[in-house]
């Protein structure tokens, strides 16, 4: 089984709530970034942007992945823009095992529609603009991931038990390890 394992994809994929199950079903300490940020600066995301802009939260984003994917054994969520950055996507695909919960921006959008804590999509189109997301960050999340995980419709157990299944094919076997 993977050492570390990091949760990358698109806002409303499902990495916090897998994450926490993982962890849980794992027995190892849980962090989603985007709540790390919140702790330690003591304001929301979108105070973050509404104060420092985008670029602001991205470099407090750098710093915080860069400090988490240092632990051992840990399960990392990341938020959906982690990957932007070429720092981020070197530390996550070196220091640990990457999955990349793929979902279609329709499905993102239903997980999503409610929550204001998503200042990307406070605009007139959300689907356009998680369209226009997928489009540019797919690539990227791809280029990152050791296991891509289609989590379209996916309930959460379902999730994990794929997600499980998966882990145990990608852990080395005894005889590899020297």
């Amino acid at each position: 089984m993977a050492g570390n394992i990091f949760l990358i994809g698109l806002m409303g994929a499902g990495k916090t709530t897998l994450g926490r199950q993982l962890a849980a079903h794992l027995q190892r300490d849980f962090y989603d970034s985007d709540q790390v940020i919140c702790e330690r600066t003591g304001v929301s995301i979108p105070t973050i942007f509404e104060l420092e802009g985008e670029a602001g939260f991205r470099s407090r984003e750098r710093t915080i992945i860069d400090e988490l994917t240092q632990l051992n054994n840990i399960i990392l969520a990341t938020g959906g823009g982690a990957i932007l950055q070429p720092q981020n996507h070197s530390a996550l695909r070196h220091r640990g095992y990457v999955v990349y919960l793929k979902a279609r921006p329709d499905i993102l959008l239903a997980r999503t529609r409610c929550d204001k804590n998503r200042p990307l999509l406070q605009v007139a189109d959300p689907l356009a603009r998680l369209n226009q997301l997928y489009a540019e960050r797919d690539p990227l999340y791809h280029s990152a991931a050791h296991l891509v995980l289609e989590v379209n419709d996916h309930h959460a157990a379902n999730a994990l038990n794929h997600l499980l299944q998966h882990l145990q094919l990608a852990a080395p076997t005894p005889s590899l390890i020297r």
